[in-house]
């Protein structure tokens, strides 16, 4: 089975030899058939020049001239990817590298599972290390998007999904958004397709600056959730 691990990038020149070092050292130590992409949405800090530069084996570098959102780094990133499973998780290595292998086990104690999504909200320590106040923002957060998405798992905005193979190449073609709800899309419309999602536990290792502003990304991912739910739903499957 090959293991695809995709990684979105923005100027995050300052973290991501470190990144890339580790993942790499994770992979070969636990897979025999893997790969590492990087994703780079228009960075200029020359972040993609570093991993390159590094000659790591099983690593490749996708980048692109505009800034383009998250959303788009990650699209273009699974469709581009080979593995029967792909996983996309942040640059600063937010959730540790071991999960990786819980989500590659969970896909196979439940065989028939389409897409595996990390729950900071499944464990009592998943915000272990948040400050009060970030920890309160964030559940706010999720549960006012939950409401306005009909979204039904425990944690739709946490930076840990994967996907087999043929769930990416029937769900992310359909995908329009580039901004911080391209995850949420993701899902509704794995959920109109009747896959299986399958929730794991997790909790955030290294606690790295949040690109989230809370209430400006809330009020644009709430008009980015009324457009996708009506073209969801009016599409034919």
């Amino acid at each position: 089975m090959r293991i695809s691990v995709c990684i979105p990038m923005y100027n995050e020149k300052r973290i991501i030899a470190q990144t890339a070092r580790t993942l790499s050292d994770y992979m070969s130590a636990n897979f025999e058939d893997y790969e590492i992409i990087f994703c780079s949405d228009g960075s200029t800090d020359g972040c993609d020049e570093t991993v390159r530069a590094l000659a790591l084996p099983h690593v490749r570098v996708i980048s692109y001239g505009q800034n383009q959102g998250k959303g788009y780094a990650v699209r273009t990133a699974l469709t581009a990817a080979t593995g029967d499973i792909r996983m996309f998780t942040d640059a600063d290595l937010a959730y540790g590298t071991d999960v990786i292998r819980r989500v590659v086990d969970k896909f196979g104690t439940e065989a028939n599972a389409d897409v595996v999504i990390g729950s900071r909200n499944l464990n009592k320590d998943g915000y272990q290390g948040y400050t009060l106040l970030r920890k309160i923002a964030s559940k706010i957060y999720i549960r006012v998007l939950c409401i306005a998405g009909g979204f039904r798992l425990s944690d739709s905005q946490c930076g840990c999904k994967a996907f087999r193979g043929d769930a990416v190449q029937k769900i992310f073609p359909r995908c329009e958004v580039n901004g911080f709800a391209f995850d949420f899309e993701a899902i509704l419309w794995a959920v109109k397709m009747n896959m299986k999602i399958a929730e794991i536990p997790v909790h955030v290792i290294n606690h790295g600056e949040s690109k989230v502003r809370i209430v400006r990304d809330t009020l644009r991912m709430l008009k980015d959730l009324r457009k996708m739910k009506k073209r969801i739903k009016r599409a034919k499957i």
